[in-house]
């Protein structure tokens, strides 16, 4: 492969990694919506902020899906840990 090429390669399989990074922030900002909106619901109805078993359900889910996608699932499960910790701090300041 001559340098030219590899060049060419790597500038195409970067553009690629730019369009999943979009479409992860993209993700993310549904998924904050989304959680934004049970903490509405969580306040309207005096609930509390935290539900441990809610998050355990999303950690094995998570795992689960790692799995599938041949992820490590440590790495997996502390992704969603930070984005349950960050909504938990939204939710904390929005009430």
């Amino acid at each position: 492969m001559s340098q030219q090429s590899a060049e060419k390669e790597l500038a195409a399989l970067r553009e690629e990694i730019e369009e999943i990074d979009q479409d992860i922030v993209e993700l993310i900002a549904r998924r904050t919506y989304v959680a934004d909106s049970v903490a509405q619901v969580k306040a309207e109805h005096d609930l509390p902020t935290t539900d441990e078993s809610q998050e355990d359900v999303v950690m094995d889910r998570a795992g689960h899906n790692a799995e599938r996608f041949e992820v490590d699932s440590n790495l997996v499960k502390a992704i969603f840990r930070l984005l349950i910790e960050l909504n938990k701090v939204e939710q904390r300041e929005n009430r």
